[in-house]
């Protein structure tokens, strides 16, 4: 176990360093000078040089990248171009609205998701297979966006039952039923493809286990059904966990338009952001942080695999 758990953590480092290089590609990829945006468009050559040597921006690309390295690796993200504010406190405290948003929505299209694919997967080709395909279907072909304006329209604008946008404070209390309710509609809207997603996994995963011969033993054998659906719930979990642990991820990084129609003050509305005011340190370090947490997170999904079915170690 400890071999494999070295593996995949140096399997790791490449994807970290890409990922680093590509954010600090955003530089120069997006088009546009991010200096000027800062300057009045009669600015002289002095005021705009001052600020390239301010950003580093008039040295060589390879000390740029390890200057800009050094300085994440430290935790120093820079200062934001549009309020000079430093990226790391303001990346940090997005962050921890959007893990309290993508939490809520994998906890509640986790359960439901498990459930219903289990369901599909026993009885495969029934009217309760049906009635899970056709709503996983469902679940992944709406627009998220869409769906969010249209539950505004519905909870907010017709019924007046829910917050339409917004957070109610920075010290968000899930107790409170006035924090709440805030979080119910971009929570639901954003749980609708992971449900989708995840249900068609486990229905295809519990749907082959059951026809493998060892269940057909343990049925012979006199076990009662709810242990040989255990049994069978075991041997469908590691891909259906892998699912789960690229949906986490997705949600934390993917909740940019949903954080923007909700204006949930989380790292997708700040990233939207920073790409209207071409904040170029703020999207370097808001999208360098989430695939870093898109990263971890397959790897923790890898090692809790390989602990439920130790074949995978021998992969």
């Amino acid at each position: 176990m400890f071999g494999y758990v070295v593996r995949r953590l140096l399997s790791a480092v490449p994807i970290a360093l890409g990922v680093s290089i590509v954010c600090f590609a955003l530089v120069y990829l997006a088009p546009g000078d991010p200096i000027q945006t800062l300057l009045p468009p009669d600015a002289d050559a002095e005021t705009v040089d001052r600020l390239m040597r301010l950003y580093g921006l008039d040295r060589p690309l390879v000390l740029q990248y390890l200057d800009w390295l050094w300085r994440v690796i430290s935790g120093d993200f820079g200062r934001s171009i549009a309020n000079g504010r430093p990226v790391a406190d303001e990346i940090f405290r997005s962050l921890g609205n959007t893990v309290l948003l993508a939490t809520v929505s994998v906890l509640f299209a986790f359960s439901i998701a498990f459930v219903m694919g289990t369901i599909a997967g026993r009885k495969p080709g029934s009217w309760l297979d049906r009635v899970v395909t056709g709503t996983a279907v469902l679940g992944v072909s709406v627009p998220n966006y869409w769906l969010g304006i249209v539950l505004v329209i519905i909870f907010s604008v017709e019924l007046m039952l829910l917050p339409a946008s917004g957070m109610a404070d920075d010290q968000f209390d899930p107790t409170n039923w006035e924090h709440l309710q805030y979080l119910i509609l971009p929570a639901f809207t954003l749980s609708l493809i992971p449900v989708g997603i995840i249900a068609r996994t486990t229905r295809s995963a519990v749907s082959e286990v059951m026809n493998q011969e060892f269940v057909v033993t343990l049925r012979a054998n006199g076990l009662p059904e709810w242990r040989v659906l255990k049994h069978v719930l075991k041997n469908a979990l590691p891909p259906v966990l892998a699912v789960m642990g690229l949906q986490f991820g997705t949600l934390m990084g993917g909740s940019i338009l949903v954080e923007t129609v909700f204006s949930w003050p989380g790292s997708g509305f700040l990233l939207s952001r920073a790409i209207l005011t071409r904040d170029i340190p703020v999207l370097q370090g808001t999208i360098l942080v989430l695939a870093m947490i898109f990263v971890l997170t397959n790897l923790l999904v890898d090692l809790f695999q390989s602990t439920l079915d130790p074949r995978i170690r021998r992969g």
